[in-house]
């Protein structure tokens, strides 16, 4: 018998979890014995499993503040902005050219040829047309989707885990929906007047295009002119196209965030707790780039209806089109292929745009988690 405790003793010496296990004796045909009960942690982790590392950007960055948050997104925001601008550029240009806005190619003649190669490469500046307009767009709206995305998230996967662990793979879907209604709603004014300087050419040989303000400015005036009395009809024309924009934008994030999400953190697993700047970068980007794609392609559609409906002159004509009416538009003059007008352009911008935006991001989140961890 003591032999026997003296192993116990021994055992207990090597494994320290056991000085937590509480110990009853027994004694059975004139031998006593020990019987280890678990407690209440062993048991714990035998229903709901040992802890794991759960190699994501929430856990290694759930201490930054919303304020680290909204700068790391900002600065992704600017660079995703000034990089696929272009792209941009050539999607509504195609897409209002199929609705009838009227343009010609720089170098259909020799004029065109010799102001798109001279000195002022006016020709390939326009390239970056509303890039400011962009910029003031991208800013507010990244910093306000991405932080409320992450918050909403974790949130969401928190309550899932407690009340409904089947539902956890959903919560990317619904934060991405919920977080980008947020922020379109609240920055949609800019995007109309992004859409609009990106869409129309100069009138005027010579003069500066109008800037946001200009423009939005322009949009609003337009309607009072029509109806003076009703001045609040004028300012609910910035929102025109809104229910269009969230017809594209709810379903893209749903679509992005549920497809980055699994493939962002499977890369990750698999470099475990070697993971870097660089492997952070790389998986973020990659499964941003693939997520984007593919996103962008299946709402497309939604894409042209609301470039068709920011780009209407006719304010009266701009308030009563819906989304349906104009799908429906696009279907019966283009079919197929204009419901797709620009889809290439489309894909070519948001991939590389929403690879850069969240590897951005990310990294930056990385990097000053790490800083306020040494520190």
């Amino acid at each position: 018998m003591q032999a026997i405790e003296m192993a116990e003793t021994q055992r207990r010496t090597h494994n320290p979890w056991m000085s937590s296990e509480q110990s009853s004796r027994v004694e059975i045909n004139g031998h006593e014995l020990s019987i280890m009960e678990p407690t209440i942690t062993d048991i714990l982790e035998t229903e709901l499993g040992e802890p794991q590392d759960q190699h994501d950007n929430s856990t290694t960055n759930s201490n930054l503040g919303i304020g680290e948050r909204a700068f790391s997104a900002a600065g992704a925001a600017v660079l995703s902005a000034i990089i696929v601008n272009p792209l941009d550029v050539v999607k509504t240009r195609l897409q209002a050219q199929a609705a009838g806005v009227p343009y010609s190619h720089p170098l259909s003649n020799l004029i065109g040829r010799m102001a798109y190669f001279g000195p002022n490469t006016e020709g390939f500046s326009r390239l970056w047309r509303g890039t400011n307009a962009g910029l003031a767009l991208a800013v507010p709206t990244v910093g306000i989707y991405l932080p409320c995305y992450d918050i909403f998230r974790n949130w969401m996967e928190g309550l899932a885990a407690q009340y409904m662990p089947s539902a956890t793979p959903y919560a990317p879907l619904f934060a991405g929906s919920l977080a980008r209604s947020l922020a379109c709603a609240t920055c949609y004014p800019i995007e109309l007047a992004r859409t609009r300087m990106q869409a129309f050419k100069d009138t005027q040989i010579g003069k500066k295009p109008p800037g946001v303000f200009n423009t939005l400015l322009g949009v609003v005036s337009d309607v009072k002119g029509r109806n003076p009395p009703s001045s609040l009809q004028g300012y609910r024309v910035l929102w025109t196209g809104m229910g269009a924009q969230l017809a594209r934008d709810v379903p893209f994030s749903g679509i992005c965030w549920s497809t980055l999400e699994p493939i962002r953190r499977k890369l990750l697993g698999l470099v475990g707790e070697e993971s870097n700047v660089a492997t952070v970068l790389g998986a973020n980007f990659s499964a941003g780039f693939f997520a984007g794609s593919l996103a962008s392609a299946a709402t497309c559609p939604l894409d042209v209806a609301k470039t068709r409906r920011q780009i209407e002159k006719d304010p009266v004509r701009a308030l009563r089109m819906t989304t349906r009416q104009t799908l429906m538009e696009v279907w019966r003059d283009g079919g197929m292929k204009g419901l797709f007008t620009g889809v290439g352009p489309r894909v070519g911008r948001a991939g590389p745009s929403v690879g850069i935006v969240v590897s951005f991001y990310e990294v930056v989140k990385y990097v000053l988690h790490n800083h306020y961890a040494s520190s």
